[in-house]
């Protein structure tokens, strides 16, 4: 068993109602593992620490104990997830300016990011593994399952907001871009 750190963010199905009416609802449901934040009107966030035999076991459970309380709560983000390089510093144990350097010297091979501008972002997972495969740095392993299964808790959530009739040319699409 180990102890899993996660962000679960939603979005209150009655925007009006104050958050606070559903904390001890959360806790009645077996969320008294999780810091609530309700910070934002219409929104409550779950800063986590769980503990469970796999990061899946650990999200999952909480995501079914959020349904339980909060039924039509809609998720808007699980975190760590999406990163800058800041962050990747931090979590790398160095400066940004190293972090940019790496990034920099190995074009090539850096993982690409999900959104370039003038703020690039990338999926904390995919560069936890750059970093653990092609620079041999140690990565905590715990955060790495962690944040893969957020990444791909995050892209299903997104692509099945895509309607069923868009669904095959979606695929489409996904197969032109990795054909590039």
């Amino acid at each position: 068993m180990n102890d899993y750190e996660f962000t679960l963010k939603f979005r209150l199905p009655e925007s009006g109602k104050n958050p606070e009416e559903y904390i001890a609802a959360l806790a009645d449901a077996g969320c008294d593992d999780a810091l609530v934040g309700v910070g934002r009107p219409g929104r409550i966030a779950l800063d986590f620490t769980r503990t469970a035999t796999s990061a899946t076991d650990a999200i999952v459970s909480a995501l079914k104990d959020v349904r339980k309380a909060i039924p039509k709560a809609e998720l808007v983000e699980a975190s760590p997830d999406f990163v800058g390089l800041t962050d990747v510093a931090e979590i790398a144990g160095c400066t940004r300016q190293n972090m940019r350097k790496l990034m920099t010297t190995h074009l090539a091979s850096f993982p690409a990011p999900v959104h370039d501008g003038s703020s690039a972002v990338w999926h904390l997972a995919t560069v936890l593994r750059w970093l653990h495969e092609k620079q041999q740095r140690s990565v905590d392993v715990t955060l790495l399952e962690v944040a893969k299964i957020n990444m791909a808790l995050n892209i299903a959530k997104e692509r099945a907001a895509i309607p069923n009739a868009d669904q095959k040319k979606f695929t489409d699409l996904l197969m032109l871009a990795a054909a590039t």
